[in-house]
């Protein structure tokens, strides 16, 4: 098992900059892969970016260009999420996610075992 806490998300104005970051402690095996997810309100959640544990990325149309997913180089159980030239269709809660055997591809939310709680982000006009 796994238990993922994610933090660093904020409100800022279009074209502004966040660094999210999700913390997991437990059995690193259940982190091969992981990955960031969002839910706007009303809308179903929806993967924002993956990463697998040879590095490999996955990010979705959206984001790709703008976000950035990574792990930390000294403690590969922190990933984080840079989010630069935000806008406001990128407001929602931001949630870090892992698996053991998801492949990098996989969007459907429910083939995700592991979830933090979500990190709220607000981007103004």
């Amino acid at each position: 098992q796994v238990r993922l806490v994610e933090s660093g998300g904020g409100s800022v104005e279009a074209g502004g900059s966040l660094r999210l970051s999700c913390t997991a402690s437990g059995n690193a095996f259940s982190t091969n892969y992981m990955g960031w997810f969002r839910q706007a309100p009303g809308k179903e959640r929806e993967k924002v970016a993956a990463l697998d544990r040879d590095g490999a990325t996955d990010y979705v149309d959206s984001v790709r260009g703008r976000f950035t997913i990574s792990k930390d180089n000294a403690n590969k159980m922190i990933l984080y999420l840079q989010m630069n030239g935000l806008k406001p269709e990128d407001t929602g809660m931001y949630y870090c996610a892992a698996d053991p055997y998801v492949s990098l591809s996989v969007r459907r939310t429910s083939a995700v075992e592991y979830w933090g709680q979500g990190t709220q982000v607000t981007v103004s006009s």
